[in-house]
């Protein structure tokens, strides 16, 4: 049998016999995986569209600006009413008061005076060593350590010239006004009074409040 050519071949391939080279088409392996890649996209985009369509009729997208919002806005400080110090009054003050000048009574007239504005009297007579003549001042407000800032700040508000002092070895919670050289009277008492309510009054204390955006 004569050898043929098929037309287009350019002489790549030869008929001999009956038996004849298969035509096969190029593979598309590749076309098919971008195919496969593409579809896969597609159904992502499809899945997360409707999450999000979800999101928008139940309100999850209002829920979430809302969140951010208020993420967003700051707090801010704002003064309010609160306690304040733990002051004593004075019914539960005990005050010791000592003469320590050459005026006679001064004791007595004083501590009655501060008995009629609602403070305990202890002892009352004339200052010892330490005291008698030394002091220059109105007075001197000695007690233990615990009182420097609680009965001495409340009894302070009487006579507000005087010196502070406390005694760390004292055991009792009384406290002494030495009467010094330079005391005339108390404070006029309502001076004292609007001190005393000064002292005792409640102060501001910082709140949390949310900032407007």
């Amino acid at each position: 049998m004569s050898m043929l050519t098929p037309p287009g071949m350019g002489g790549q391939y030869r008929i001999t016999g009956d038996k004849y080279p298969r035509m096969r088409r190029p593979r598309r392996r590749g076309r098919l995986a971008l195919a496969v890649i593409a579809s896969i996209a597609a159904l992502g985009l499809v899945g997360w569209g409707t999450l999000q369509l979800i999101d928008v009729f139940t309100g999850g997208g209002k829920r979430a600006a809302a969140a951010g919002a208020r993420a967003a806005c700051a707090t801010k400080a704002s003064p309010s009413p609160g306690t304040g110090a733990a002051l004593p009054k004075p019914g539960q003050i005990t005050v010791n008061v000592f003469n320590a000048t050459p005026r006679g009574g001064l004791a007595k007239q004083t501590a009655d005076e501060l008995k009629k504005r609602g403070f305990k009297i202890g002892e009352v007579g004339n200052a010892t060593k330490e005291f008698d003549k030394k002091v220059k001042g109105t007075g001197v407000l000695l007690g233990p350590t615990s009182s420097l800032n609680t009965s001495l700040p409340v009894l302070a508000t009487q006579l507000g010239t005087a010196e502070r002092r406390t005694d760390a070895a004292r055991k009792d919670r009384t406290v002494d006004l030495v009467l010094g050289t330079g005391f005339k009277a108390l404070t006029k008492k309502a001076a004292a009074d609007k001190a005393l309510a000064k002292l005792t009054a409640p102060g501001p204390t910082p709140a949390v409040s949310k900032k407007s955006c």
